[in-house]
């Protein structure tokens, strides 16, 4: 079913219905055409008119080998496909008055989570009269992003939410992936040289 759908995307042949296209291509004169003459080229180079770009005017048509074409398109859809960066956003949760164990334990997975190389979205949830807490919720958030400031830098400072009070925390850019310099290197003299 999806390939019907990548055949149906490109118009090809008679499907084709204007009176003139812009043939562009190898081994063919760049102009504009009847659709009658361009089809006939097509066949007597034994491959497919493909309509490229619908929008131009006239249709941008290639002749091509029309399987060929689709599998380049699907190859180049895969490779911008591998080229997306996907972010991981990972929660963490904290009551306004969290005691340091759990604390501790929070921060040890958020060092792991940013080590992955995940966001992390901290927040403190407001139960009821808690709300009273905010400051308190807000000061445990900022003990959070210091502790963590080697491991990533803060994106966004505090922020109350309806109940939540919520910070969050990109993972910071590793020292050792930029490209080393190099410093001109000193070659030691030659016998012949002394």
């Amino acid at each position: 079913m999806r390939s019907d759908r990548n055949k149906e995307q490109f118009r090809i042949n008679e499907r084709i219905n204007v009176p003139e296209v812009r043939l562009v291509g190898e081994n063919i004169t760049t102009g504009v055409y009847p659709i009658s003459k361009a089809l006939q080229m097509a066949e007597d180079m034994g491959y497919d008119l493909v309509e490229i770009s619908t929008n131009a005017t006239p249709p941008v048509c290639k002749i091509i080998d029309y399987q060929k074409f689709l599998y380049q398109q699907k190859k180049r859809q895969k490779e911008q496909k591998a080229k997306t960066i996907k972010i991981v956003v990972k929660e963490i949760r904290f009551g306004p008055q969290t005691d340091d164990h759990d604390y501790n334990f929070k921060l040890r997975h958020a060092k792991e989570f940013l080590d992955e190389g995940a966001k992390v979205k901290a927040y403190v949830f407001f139960k009821g009269r808690s709300i009273l807490f905010k400051e308190q919720g807000e000061v445990l958030l900022l003990r959070f992003a210091t502790d963590l400031e080697e491991y990533g830098r803060v994106e966004q400072m505090p922020v109350l939410e309806g109940k939540r009070m919520i910070i969050m925390i990109s993972p910071a850019t590793k020292k050792g992936t930029q490209p080393p310099k190099t410093a001109p290197l000193k070659t030691a003299p030659l016998k012949s040289e002394q």
